[in-house]
């Protein structure tokens, strides 16, 4: 909803609206991970909402590599080094690396394929 061309499920009236929208899926998301009680699970997308956020802020990429690794490795508590390469030095390859090992290439670039043409 933040970021993407068409939402796919809702049709929001203006931008404020997709925004805050989208702020509530991602807390929607948020409190039902926490209901299950994976403390690492509900850290791990806390991580990504802010490391997404901080790459769009700063014009770059790797928001993509971050879904995925954090979709393949939820929970893991294995994503920090990596993610801190994209963080601080704009770098996504470690946490592209991190997601085809543990979920295959095919599925990482199915979903990165589908992320730049969601999100762009």
């Amino acid at each position: 909803m933040h970021f993407g061309r068409r939402p796919r499920l809702f049709a929001p009236g203006d931008a404020d609206t997709a925004l805050l929208l989208g702020d509530y899926l991602y807390a929607h998301g948020l409190v039902r991970i926490a209901a299950s009680g994976d403390v690492d699970a509900v850290a791990d997308l806390a991580e990504l909402i802010a490391l997404c956020a901080q790459a769009r802020a700063a014009g770059r990429n790797g928001d993509g590599a971050a879904w995925a690794a954090t979709s393949a490795l939820l929970g893991r508590g294995s994503l920090g080094p990596a993610r801190k390469e994209l963080r601080l030095r704009g770098d996504a390859a470690p946490l592209d690396r991190a997601a085809r090992t543990a979920a295959g290439d095919d599925a990482v670039d199915a979903a990165l394929a589908a992320h730049a043409r969601l999100v762009g």
